[in-house]
């Protein structure tokens, strides 16, 4: 169980557990199927360098990685990003804040779509060195999704390290001054909430509303939505099942939790990813596993037309993660 296979373009991907229903299979017993809708979201993951080693990550960011989007490729995404009518430009890493050429990224981006989403773990925000990033986030009207797993301090340093809390509250505090999840300003902070351990999160609606409470009780932050998503079993999080003996019963828990209602909303049927060197893949998920779009490696350069409605979206085991609860929508 867990264990790695290489397949006949070189890539890699991760054997299904054992005892565990096959998600398609899953799909199919229930008369569904997972395949694309009409595509509105581009998601650019800009590299896996991150000055946090959270244990929840999939794609096991940390601050020893050097895979980061050169602006070469950046160029080429831009690029790819006009030749299509996006509705949304979803920025992601990493930390998107430490690679150099970000705000090289976010000007390219910023008038292709409606929409342009820059994704924080706000400590990669902090101090002066970032003013200038936040400055054209104002200017450009970026909608920041922050992660902020929970707002009991002691949780949340473990799962992201000591003294990291501290340091988002006081980019929360920040951004708000900035503007940002101030109503009436247009500027846009959401966040977003990782259970800290093997369980699922609690209903997205009652935890909107105690983050809401919290925060502005204990801070004076204020923010615009919450989301809840599952921790998806890939890279340091399922190292950190499989250690300590939690994978097995944490899969029981999402397999157990597959909400079949969710299906036809997950976002891999209207989003496409690009990784850091360019390639396309269904999602951000899929890029952890290894698993390209169409299961052979295409870069954006060399993209004339976008995967049809009714094309199907690999699966794997991980994909319970994206199906259980409320979902990945």
């Amino acid at each position: 169980m867990g264990t790695i296979e290489k397949v006949c373009d070189g890539t890699t991907r991760l054997r299904e557990a054992q005892g565990v229903e096959p998600f398609a299979v899953a799909l199919e017993r229930r008369g569904l199927s997972l395949v694309r809708g009409e595509i509105t979201t581009l998601q650019v993951n800009t590299g896996y360098l991150c000055n946090l080693r959270c244990r929840h990550c999939h794609l096991e960011a940390g601050p020893e990685r050097r895979e980061i989007m050169s602006r070469r490729t950046m160029e080429e995404v831009v690029s790819f990003a006009r030749r299509f009518p996006f509705q949304v430009l979803d920025i992601t890493g990493g930390a998107p804040e430490l690679v150099p050429d970000l705000p090289f990224l976010v000007e390219g981006l910023a008038l292709l779509a409606p929409r342009l989403m820059l994704r924080t773990n706000l400590f990669a925000l902090n101090g002066a060195a970032r003013e200038s990033l936040l400055a054209l986030c104002v200017a450009r009207r970026v909608v920041l999704v922050a992660s902020f797993p929970s707002t009991n301090p002691s949780r949340a340093d473990a799962q992201r390290g000591a003294g990291v809390t501290e340091a988002g509250i006081a980019v929360l505090k920040k951004l708000n001054a900035a503007g940002y999840g101030v109503e009436g300003t247009g500027l846009e902070l959401d966040l977003v909430s990782n259970p800290v351990g093997a369980f699922l999160p609690v209903s997205q609606e009652s935890a909107e509303r105690k983050f809401r409470q919290d925060l502005l009780r204990k801070w004076g932050i204020a923010f615009n939505h919450l989301y809840t998503f599952a921790n998806v079993p890939l890279g340091r999080f399922r190292e950190w099942l499989l250690r300590t003996g939690k994978y097995d019963r944490y899969l029981k828990t999402l397999t157990e939790g597959f909400n079949p209602s969710a299906v036809e909303k997950l976002m891999c049927r209207t989003l496409l990813s690009v990784s850091w060197d360019g390639f396309l893949y269904d999602c951000d998920f899929n890029l952890a596993a290894g698993r390209p779009n169409g299961d052979h490696r295409i870069h954006v350069s060399d993209v004339r037309e976008l995967p049809a409605p009714g094309a199907p979206i690999a699966a794997g085991e991980y994909c319970y993660a994206c199906a259980a609860g409320s979902g990945f929508t």
